[in-house]
C-alpha cells in the first residue's frame, strides 16, 4: 500500500490509498486489457518515470490489487488479482464520466491501444448491441489499429498495431467487414455530436474499405450521452 495515509475510517479513504496515487489508476487500467511485462507497462505509458513504474507496481502488490506471475513464453508478468479485476465497473464509469470534459487532445497527448481498447469498452452499450446484427470492424487512430468484433452483447477487441504483447492472445481470423480511420474527433461520434455521415464529411472519419452502412451500428454500439443530452 502506499505510504500516505489520510488518517481517516473509510471504505472511500482506503480505495484512495491503495490506487489513488499518481499513476496507480492508468497500470489498472491498462492490465484491465490483460496482463503485461513491465515493458509492455512501461511502452503504455511512456511519460511514466522508470522508478515510479517500480514503486506503484509494487504498492499495488502489497495492496493485493497485482501480482506478478510466470506466463509461458513471456517470463514474468503483471495481472490483476480477482480483487484488482473488481475495480473493472468503477474504472469504466470513471471512464464514462470522465469523457464529459474531455475537450480537443493537448499537442503531447497520445493514445495507446490499450487506452483505446479501455474507451470503447467504456463507451460499449450491451443492450443496444444485443438488439443489433453482429458486426466486425477495423479501426485506426494515428498508430493505433484494433479489431473490434461484436456479437450480441459481447465485445472483443484486439490489438493489431502496435502489435499487441506477447500476452495479448489470438487476433481473429477473417476479413472485417470495415476498415475505418478517424482521429480524436470520434469522441463526436460517440457523444451523438456528429452522425457518421456527417463525420465523413467534416473529414472526422474516412472510410478506407467495406460496408460503411455500419458506422451507423457502430455508433449505436458504442455511445456516451453527456449529461446534459440525457436529461433532454
Amino acid at each position: 500500500m502506499a505510504s500516505r495515509s489520510y488518517g481517516q475510517y473509510c471504505g472511500v479513504t482506503t480505495a484512495v490509498e491503495l490506487v489513488g496515487e499518481r499513476w496507480a489508476m492508468l497500470i489498472v487500467r491498462d492490465l484491465l486489457v490483460g496482463p503485461r511485462r513491465y515493458t509492455d507497462l512501461k511502452q503504455g505509458l511512456p511519460r511514466i518515470p522508470t522508478n515510479i513504474l517500480s514503486a506503484r507496481l509494487k504498492e499495488l502488490q502489497e495492496g493485493g490489487v497485482v501480482r506478478r506471475v510466470p506466463l509461458m513464453n513471456c517470463g514474468l508478468v503483471y495481472e490483476l488479482t480477482e480483487y484488482g479485476r473488481a475495480l473493472e465497473p468503477i474504472v469504466l464509469a470513471l471512464g464514462r464520466w470522465g469523457f464529459q470534459q474531455m475537450g480537443e487532445p493537448g499537442l503531447d497527448d497520445v493514445m495507446t491501444a490499450d487506452s483505446l481498447t479501455m474507451a470503447l469498452r467504456t463507451a460499449f452499450q450491451a443492450d443496444a448491441a444485443a438488439s443489433l446484427p453482429s458486426a466486425d470492424y477495423e479501426l485506426h487512430i494515428g498508430d493505433v489499429a484494433l479489431r473490434v468484433q461484436v456479437d450480441g452483447a459481447v465485445l472483443r477487441i484486439a490489438q493489431l498495431a502496435p502489435p499487441a504483447p506477447p500476452v495479448g492472445g489470438r487476433l481473429p481470423a477473417g476479413e472485417p467487414e470495415l476498415v475505418f480511420a478517424a482521429g480524436a474527433g470520434i469522441r463526436h461520434i460517440i457523444s451523438g455530436e456528429l452522425t457518421p455521415s456527417a463525420a465523413i464529411d467534416d473529414g472526422v472519419l474516412t472510410v478506407v474499405h467495406g460496408d460503411a452502412t455500419l458506422l451507423e451500428r457502430f455508433a449505436a454500439t458504442f455511445s456516451i450521452r453527456s449529461l446534459e443530452r440525457t436529461r433532454q
